[in-house]
């Protein structure tokens, strides 16, 4: 395990997938990450690439040869190697290897940053294309936070607002996780979403193309909460597993298979290409009070 601090945080980070391990804010000795309680779900933060949620039966077609991909990818099972670090910083890389080319047939170099200003954590994605071919990917984030965050307050003493008024529908997930045709009604003119378990009884919470660039979770009883930040992220995930005690807020750069999907990787919805020697670079950030 890795560990990053400055005045404000201490945050882990496993080399096992880049997984954050632990967000705790000093002042307030507040742990902001899910525990990873294995009865309900037992990830903290993967990463996802190259592709984002599940593919239509499992499988991609490129070039003429079906490969088989399962949801979110394989960086979250990878070991990344530790290639910077500082008291206040670390960076993690995951290359194509023989393992990730039987299952996608590109050369890369995927680079995970977490750095921490004053009460913030950034985390920042670099993909190089290190192939002669176009490199198509998708990237996107999973972290689960702790709610109820206080000792005292109820899961439903809780509720998400969006930086934006936001008239949003949620995009359904079929049984096997591919995204429907039509969105159903959700947030209608409104800054805000109660959180309540039953939220996620039918998987995520899908969205494309919000308003919105930063989605905070709040209480009217407790001043402590958090405000992640997104911007440059067209899709987003909002899910937890049923009855756990934690949200994800999840930016992509990429979405699940929707159900009319061709399986081609050109053809997928959300799909970033890269041409030869090119470098990919996206940032969220969190900000905990």
């Amino acid at each position: 395990m890795i560990q990053i601090s400055n005045e404000k945080l201490t945050v882990e980070v496993n080399p096992q997938g880049a997984e954050l391990q632990s967000i705790v804010r000093k002042d307030n000795n507040l742990e902001y990450l899910w525990s990873g309680d294995p009865a309900f779900w037992g990830k903290k933060s993967p990463v996802l690439f190259p592709i984002v949620g599940g593919l239509k039966n499992n499988t991609y077609r490129y070039q003429g040869q079906d490969y088989t991909l399962g949801r979110h990818g394989f960086a979250r099972e990878q070991l990344f190697t530790v290639v910077a670090q500082a008291k206040d910083h670390v960076s993690f890389r995951l290359s194509d290897n023989e393992t990730t080319r039987k299952v996608y047939p590109f050369h890369f170099d995927f680079t995970i940053q977490y750095l921490l200003q004053d009460d913030q954590l950034q985390v920042t994605y670099q993909v190089l294309n290190r192939d002669e071919k176009e490199l198509l990917f998708s990237v996107g984030a999973h972290p689960a936070f702790k709610v109820p965050l206080v000792a005292g307050t109820a899961y439903e003493d809780y509720y998400l607002y969006f930086n934006k008024t936001e008239n949003a529908g949620k995009w359904p997930l079929s049984p096997e996780g591919q995204v429907l045709q039509v969105p159903q009604p959700l947030l209608e003119h409104t800054q805000e979403l109660p959180l309540k378990k039953s939220l996620f009884y039918e998987d995520a919470l899908v969205f494309k193309h919000l308003a919105s660039t930063a989605i905070s979770i709040r209480s009217n009883r407790t001043p402590h909460g958090l405000t992640l930040a997104y911007e440059g992220f067209p899709y987003m995930g909002i899910w937890a597993a049923k009855e756990a005690d934690f949200v994800c807020i999840e930016p992509w750069c990429g979405i699940a298979d929707s159900v009319a999907a061709t399986g081609a990787l050109e053809e997928k919805e959300g799909i970033n290409r890269l041409a030869p020697g090119e470098t990919f670079e996206k940032t969220w950030t969190v900000t905990f009070f």
